[in-house]
Order: structure tokens, then sequence, then C-alpha cells
């Protein structure tokens, strides 16, 4: 069974940093970009950041240079980095792995809260 796991979210006072990981399972062998998205109540899912097989990065414009993905090819990992927190950062962070050859595969999210 193809699977990525999240792990790394909690709760954190606004101006804190947390680190978000998330693992593909061994079994995917065609992993292409990957990437964090995000859903707050009420609100639709939105792109965080992704990263492509060769270390290019893409990020919202609501990071502002507070977020910094990476990722390690080998072990399929791909972290995310996040400083300067703010409430309105509260969200379901969901790890995505796109594939080559077959369908995307999604996490199932990692609640990051912040708040005071």
């Amino acid at each position: 069974q193809v699977q990525v796991v999240e792990s790394g979210g909690g709760l954190v006072q606004p101006g804190g940093s947390l680190n978000l990981s998330c693992a593909a399972s061994r079994n995917i062998l065609d992993i292409s970009t990957m990437g964090w998205y995000r859903q707050a109540p009420g609100k639709q899912r939105e792109l965080v950041a992704t990263i492509t097989i060769y270390g290019r990065t893409t990020y919202a414009d609501f990071v502002k240079g507070r977020f910094t993905i990476s990722r390690d090819n080998a072990k399929k990992v791909v972290d995310l980095r996040m400083y300067s927190l703010e409430p309105e950062d509260t969200a379901v962070y969901y790890c995505n792995v796109k594939r080559i050859y077959r369908a995307d595969v999604w996490g199932r999210g990692t609640q990051v809260t912040v708040s005071a």
C-alpha cells in the first residue's frame, strides 16, 4: 500500500517555530514533486510550498520567507520548517507526493495551531 505520513504538528505560540516532516512509503518508486498544502476551517486547501526532484522550490506568497521546504530523495522525505508563525497559519497541513506514472498520494494531515 502506497502512503505518505506526516509528523511534527502541534500547538505553538505566535512567533514560534515548527518543523513538519513527511515520509513516503518505500514502494513509491516514481516520485516527482513533493509538497505541502494546508486547509484552514471553512477554507479551501491551498498550496504552501513544493520542491521538485531537482530541488527547485515554489512558495505561496503568504509564506513571505518564513518557511523553508527541503527533501531527501534517498529517504523519500520532505520537510517544512516554519518560523515566525502567525495565528493565520493555523490549519491542517497535508503532504502531497506527485508521481510520474500514477495519481498523487496525499497524507492524512497534521494539525498546526498557532495560539497564545
